[in-house]
């Protein structure tokens, strides 16, 4: 029997309440609904940073980002820093028997030895170096790994059109054979250039526009696959790399993207469907992460990650499968290279957050913060005083969680904050 093929649409700063099925109630999203009722809905996933490049490091490695020295902020144009090349990723777990492929936008990396993306498992790329506020720019592609890269302009209303039409493309392609797609979009991460052939008059406006036009797409996408027979054979996944940016909502959660410890920056859709592999309208708040992806699609494909990786990221497949629990404990909120909050199933502790230009260590001011996420998801009153067992258990987790991993940031060189105006945080 043919393994499962595995689509992953990772959308760019798109925002927890940006979704209908997660609370939203301003931008319309009837396809991601129906994929949710057609699927799985997690309600507790974290991306595992609050900015761009380390969150999609830990996806693709299953493993948090200061193990690979791209903990602080993200990589700019002028930055010669990336993925180290020997890291174990989703497209390299999966070979020699899937096909995979790079939709879209990368930021991990754009010179060599961290470029192009085929050095990282990948057989084809058709997409962007890094986000598409960013200069110089142009579109980038390959269609083997041994292929040269081909440069064309970047047409900024179409990438979204494009990247589900490659996306299509590939899967069609490689329908004789199990295929992995990353496809990354590059919405709705601003500028907001909505298509004209596509607009929806949506009442967010431009930020609406373009998530709607890829709610439009996901169901296009899934279409297509019904069409040439893939749809039960192919797991699409949803999610989003961070919370949202200038605009967009974080629905109940505090903050937004890159904002220290609170979950608005963390908290992210995930969708998950595979008619008659995952059971349609299942929703759970098991503790989950994209670091989850790997082992999770590992596990799903009959492999097994190396016996000497440590990995950040927990098995999901009994919790998309079944009724199963979190695999995890607790889950480590990075901001840069810091522990900024750990979270239980219950619980969240936090000793970092900002002010005006202040990077606030919370826990050195004698205030570290508690929060009963059941009763509180905003985080919006600290429980510490009522609960000090529960905050005396937790300053030691988060505590254990310093010692094992700040202390990796040092076998990186210093990051050196880019001295082109023209570059600026993602």
């Amino acid at each position: 029997m043919k393994p499962s093929n595995y689509i992953i649409i990772l959308a760019d700063d798109l925002g927890y309440g940006d979704l209908g099925c997660d609370g939203g109630r301003i931008i319309r999203t009837p396809n991601l609904d129906r994929m949710a009722a057609e699927g799985v809905r997690l309600t507790d996933f974290y991306a595992s940073a609050n900015v761009c490049s380390p969150s999609r490091a830990g996806l693709l490695t299953g493993q948090y980002a200061i193990r690979h020295g791209l903990a602080h902020e993200v990589i700019q144009p002028s930055d010669s820093i990336g993925l180290p090349p020997g890291a174990f990723t989703i497209p390299k777990a999966l070979k020699p028997d899937y096909a995979t492929a790079l939709i879209g936008k990368w930021h991990l990396g754009h010179v060599a030895p961290h470029w192009p993306p085929m050095a990282y498992g990948f057989d084809a790329f058709y997409g962007l170096p890094y986000s598409h506020d960013m200069r110089p720019l142009a579109l980038y592609a390959a269609d083997a790994p041994d292929a040269p890269l081909t440069e064309s302009r970047v047409d900024f209303p179409k990438l979204t059109q494009h990247f589900f039409e490659r996306t299509l493309a590939f899967a069609e392609a490689n329908q004789d054979r199990p295929f992995f797609i990353l496809l990354a979009l590059t919405a709705p991460h601003v500028p907001l250039r909505p298509n004209p052939d596509d607009l929806t008059g949506s009442p967010a406006g431009a930020y609406g526009e373009v998530v709607e036009e890829i709610d439009r797409n996901v169901g296009r996408l899934m279409e297509r696959l019904r069409a040439l027979g893939l749809e039960e054979s192919t797991m699409v996944a949803f999610t989003s790399d961070n919370g949202p940016w200038f605009e967009g909502s974080s629905g109940p959660f505090r903050d937004r993207k890159g904002g220290a410890a609170w979950d608005g920056g963390y908290r992210v859709p995930f969708i998950a469907r595979q008619p008659g592999t995952l059971p349609a309208g299942r929703v759970s708040g098991a503790l989950a992460s994209n670091l989850d992806l790997l082992p999770t699609l590992m596990a799903l494909s009959g492999k097994a990650p190396p016996a000497d990786l440590e990995l950040d990221g927990r098995d999901l497949s009994a919790v998309l499968l079944g009724d199963a629990p979190s695999p995890h404990e607790e889950i480590v909120l990075f901001n840069n290279a810091q522990v900024a909050a750990l979270r239980t199933a219950r619980w969240k502790y936090i000793v970092r957050s900002y002010y005006r230009t202040y990077d606030i260590p919370l826990d050195r001011h004698g205030y570290p913060l508690l929060f009963d996420l059941e009763q509180d998801p905003g985080e919006n009153y600290s429980v510490a005083a009522l609960f000090p067992d529960v905050a005396a258990e937790m300053k030691a987790r988060l505590e254990r969680a310093r010692d094992k991993y700040e202390p990796m940031a040092a076998a990186f060189p210093p990051y050196v904050a880019p001295a082109s105006a023209a570059d600026h945080p993602d």
